[in-house]
This record gives C-alpha cells, sequence and structure tokens, in this order.
C-alpha cells in the first residue's frame, strides 16, 4: 500500500467523500448525513485519509449535547467512519480514529459516543458500560462512550445533531 496522508477535510474533498460513503455503505444515507450536518453547521471535526491524492477514508464527529436538568454539556458523536472497501483491513480506520481522538482532545472535548460495533470501537477506549447511564433514543449494546478526563458527564440524555433525525 502507498503511504496515506491524514488531514482535515476541505470544502474541494466534498464529492469525493459523498462518493466514498455511498461505495462503503452501499447507500445514500451516511452520504446525506453528513451533506446534511455540513449544511447545519453542526461538525467538529472531519478528517479524510488519501493515498495517491485520492481520499481513501474519512471519520467525522458532529456536535452533541448532553441535557442534564438544566445543565448542557457539550459533547461529539463518531458518525460515519468509512475507507474505500478496496483498502479496508489495512489500518486506515484505526489511523483517523486516532488522529481525531487526539485533535478532539487537543481541542478540549471530553466526552465522544458511536453506535458502532464494540469489539471494533473498543480498541479506541469506547465501552457500552460507559454508556448505559445516557438516556438516548439509540440506548442499546452498540452505544458506547469514551471519556477523555474528568469533566466529562457521565448522565443525561444525549441530544444529537437535528440531522440523525432523517435518518
Amino acid at each position: 500500500m502507498n503511504a496515506v496522508n491524514i488531514r482535515t477535510e476541505t470544502v474541494a474533498d466534498r464529492d469525493a467523500v459523498h462518493t466514498l460513503l455511498r461505495t462503503a455503505f452501499g447507500g445514500d444515507g451516511e452520504a446525506m448525513l453528513v451533506q446534511a450536518l455540513h449544511a447545519d453547521g453542526d461538525v467538529v471535526l472531519s478528517l479524510v485519509a488519501e493515498t495517491e491524492g485520492t481520499v481513501c477514508g474519512h471519520v467525522l464527529f458532529s456536535r452533541l449535547h448532553v441535557m442534564n436538568g438544566d445543565a448542557r454539556f457539550p459533547a461529539v458523536a463518531l458518525a460515519p467512519l468509512a475507507v474505500s472497501p478496496a483498502l479496508q483491513r489495512q489500518g486506515i480506520a484505526a489511523r483517523l480514529v486516532e488522529e481525531a481522538h487526539q485533535r478532539l482532545i487537543d481541542g478540549g472535548e471530553t466526552l465522544s459516543v458511536v453506535l458502532g460495533e464494540p469489539a471494533y470501537y473498543g480498541r479506541f477506549g469506547y465501552r457500552h458500560e460507559d454508556a448505559t447511564n445516557f438516556e438516548s433514543d439509540y440506548q442499546c449494546e452498540a452505544l458506547q462512550a469514551v471519556h477523555w478526563g474528568n469533566d466529562a458527564p457521565s448522565t443525561g440524555k444525549l441530544v444529537y445533531a437535528p440531522a440523525f433525525g432523517g435518518l
């Protein structure tokens, strides 16, 4: 495999990301979600992986809020994560998540949630046990959280960006 570069997504990448998401997921759902998150201004961090100038991977974290009584705490939601099918199982997705996590931590984020395969996301610190005390429309074994630091909320209602309502 050629060298893979991880960088911040630019507007010029949007069509390539859209195509990647449609290919990786076999439909329009995730691509439309990303488009809506961008349009609504709810993207906190969006990274692409590229090799030989071609986008081959993508991860996006959107703004999420944890409502606890009258208090509102910022957090992020990881969705989606995708790699070109021909390049999967080569560590590209892991590099995207690890780079994104470091940038989010450096930016002061304290909580991330994901709805995904526990065996996969567990390698990045996500645990269902850390999400069980959250009220969520998506509460199930696949709902996982990772806390960075002691300031992260551990209870409350997860309020996703409005774009998630269209799924």
